[in-house]
């Protein structure tokens, strides 16, 4: 037995029809903010960032680790002089004086030697210093500017939410007023192939944008108006109303 629905019923489809429509069209917004595309390049720049980063922070580490090593042979050669001097001061012996005074130009001679080597450690360590600071803003940069698109695009969803919220309502509210074996063939139907329901206007049907040929649009005037009727193009259920060209 055919499904029944009075015209005022099957009209009620277009209005879900359209809702569902624009749910999908909400969708497709909210995949597509452009902040999405901007945050996952940014979130690759920073991660890049990030990994250079912690590597020039390893090279500052080494380098105040040298540098740390070679201030402590300082120390120990400044040690070893102020020693070497006290006993020279304290030497009566002219073999022991000799060897210290020897020993002494040895000592002031690596200190020399070493105090070079601190300098150029030390301008490498301010260096490094300089380099992990600049990495560190730019990931400040990056991380800031990434903490602006989120909020774009929090509020960006949160508006399509509400809409889809406000549409989601106002489709059960028309849902309510359409006969349950009329609505599961419009949500088989939508399922299927797409589109749950169809104005036909002027011989066209809109889920198609196909003009029907004579035949079709012979069966259709044959039917009566509370017969519910598949569009032969596109499956979904065929509205009629005064538009259609009948």
């Amino acid at each position: 037995m055919a499904l029944k629905a009075s015209p005022s019923e099957q009209a009620l489809l277009l209005d879900i029809q359209a809702i569902d429509t624009k749910l999908q069209q909400l969708d497709h917004r909210a995949k597509s903010l452009p902040q999405h595309a901007a945050l996952q390049q940014l979130a690759v720049e920073n991660s890049e960032l990030l990994v250079t980063l912690a590597e020039q922070k390893g090279v500052l580490e080494d380098a105040r680790i040298e540098l740390k090593r070679v201030e402590s042979d300082v120390e120990v050669v400044e040690a070893r002089i102020a020693r070497d001097s006290a006993r020279l001061q304290a030497s009566s012996s002219v073999k022991d004086v000799a060897a210290l005074e020897q020993e002494l130009a040895a000592l002031r001679k690596r200190q020399s030697d070493l105090e070079e080597i601190e300098l150029t450690v030390m301008e490498k360590v301010e260096q490094q210093d300089a380099v992990v600071g600049q990495l560190g803003e730019q990931v400040g940069v990056i991380q800031g500017r990434m903490a602006d698109l989120e909020g774009e695009r929090d509020s960006a969803t949160r508006l399509i939410d509400d809409e889809r919220a406000n549409a989601s309502e106002n489709r059960s509210a028309i849902a309510a007023k359409v006969p349950e074996e009329l609505l599961a063939l419009y949500e088989k139907q939508r399922q299927r192939y797409g589109s749950g329901a169809s104005l036909l206007r002027g011989g066209v049907s809109l889920a198609s944008g196909v003009k029907l040929n004579e035949s079709d649009m012979v069966t259709i005037r044959a039917a009566a108006p509370d017969e519910v009727l598949l569009c032969p193009d596109s499956s979904a259920i065929l509205v009629r109303t005064g538009e259609s060209g009948l």
